[in-house]
């Protein structure tokens, strides 16, 4: 994987498509999650995401090398924003390049599936009223955060 990171930036999509190229790839694949406005229906207002950044970073690596060894790809990005994002905003990037359209998506879905169930990253929602909650995937860590 060629860039693996966690930053409170904003995703720079530009530059995980230069990434990407290779002439050896037929297929890309990007998977970009955005912030929205509604969740658990509610209106949503923004996320606040918050890591543990040494723990997160190895872990993503861990995929990254899955990723290689299982899927064949030949470049590819994972990023994930900390600090708070606004509606609209990218959250989280997933980028793979393969030799096979197949091989590319079957990837950037695994990827994005690994950061979602084995990464210690949470995310605070803030409604529309005003209160906010802290969520995480309960596969990740346990519970929900009160």
């Amino acid at each position: 994987m060629d860039i693996v990171r966690l930053q409170s930036e904003p995703i720079n999509i530009d530059e995980a498509l230069q990434t990407l190229h290779d002439e050896s790839c037929g297929g890309q694949a990007v998977f970009l999650g955005t912030v929205r406005n509604a969740f658990e229906g509610r209106e949503s207002r923004g996320l606040y995401y918050e890591a543990y950044h040494d723990l997160a970073i190895k872990e993503m690596e861990r995929i990254a090398e899955e990723l290689a060894r299982e899927f064949n790809i030949v470049h590819g990005v994972m990023i994930h924003r900390v600090g708070e994002l606004v509606l609209g905003e990218a959250a989280v990037l997933v980028a793979t390049s393969a030799p096979h359209r197949a091989q590319a998506i079957a990837a950037c879905q695994a990827g994005i599936d690994r950061i979602k169930e084995r990464v210690p990253i949470w995310k605070k929602e803030r409604w529309a009223t005003g209160e906010a909650h802290w969520h995480h995937d309960p596969a990740n860590l346990g519970e929900t955060l009160l």
